[in-house]
């Protein structure tokens, strides 16, 4: 995993560093884990801050679930990034993979009816990569609420981790299922700006969230070489979404539908 204090430093504010040096010496971090090149880890702050660091060939995507906005990455990223760079946490894939070549077909499936039977979440997703049928929107909206509900105190002022949801759409989307997808895609957007309301911290993490929900929807769509009447129903959505109440973020999805309208006539 390539990198080091001064990388990390550069990732961020002067300020915000300190505090994940902080941050770090204290002890905060808890449930490190690496499974190739992907990180998970907890943060202990006013709350319990769940961090995601992927290393790619050039780059490092992070994530958090604080409601930081500032520019750079957040004093629990900081932290987390520090501690790798002084000891990558061990791979725990290395001890995976010598089991799953030794395992036989049958207790593997079993293994993974049980845990398909345990996870609802892991069910979703393994549904998405093997099966034919996909939920609708409305059911992928109400699991999305009840995230709202669970993290609502009263308001939303923490980054929800919606990487889930776009975990299953880009299933989808591996198998040319454009239309699955696309089901994912609506009821994120639909469903944050629903309860935009509620939100009272993040707002960017949000409104990025929204804005690659509409984006991925477009690429669907316009995958499924649409006729001129599927389109109007795809755009439909758009336009219905854009004159809703709240319309905080009217503005957003008419230029979605635009950017839609432009794509599908050129």
């Amino acid at each position: 995993m390539n990198v080091d204090r001064d990388t990390v430093r550069n990732r961020s504010t002067d300020a915000v560093f300190e505090r994940g040096v902080n941050y770090r010496d204290e002890g905060r971090i808890q449930q490190l884990d690496r499974f190739d090149d992907l990180v998970t880890a907890s943060v202990s702050g006013s709350k319990l801050y769940d961090v995601t660091i992927e290393f790619g060939p050039r780059s490092v995507d992070t994530q958090c679930t604080c409601p930081y906005e500032e520019s750079g990455d957040c004093k629990h990223v900081v932290a987390v990034l520090l501690d790798i760079a002084a000891g990558p946490p061990q791979d725990e894939s290395g001890r995976v993979g010598p089991v799953l070549d030794n395992v036989s077909a049958d207790d593997l499936r079993g293994f993974v009816r049980d845990a398909l039977a345990e996870h609802p979440e892991l069910r979703e997703q393994f549904l998405a990569r093997f099966g034919d049928d996909h939920a609708s929107v409305e059911e992928y909206r109400e699991e999305i609420a009840q995230l709202f509900e669970q993290y609502a105190d009263p308001f939303v002022v923490e980054a929800i981790d919606f990487s889930r949801f776009f975990g299953i759409a880009e299933q989808y989307r591996d198998r040319d299922r454009y239309l699955a997808a696309a089901t994912v895609y609506r009821a994120v957007f639909e469903e944050i700006d629903e309860k935009y309301n509620w939100i009272d911290g993040a707002h960017n993490h949000y409104a990025k969230t929204i804005q690659t929900a509409l984006n991925g929807y477009a690429d669907c769509i316009l995958a499924t070489d649409p006729t001129s009447k599927e389109f109007d129903t795809y755009a439909g959505v758009l336009e219905k979404r854009a004159t809703t109440e709240p319309r905080i973020n009217d503005e957003q999805f008419w230029r979605a539908l635009d950017d839609l309208e432009e794509r599908y006539e050129s």
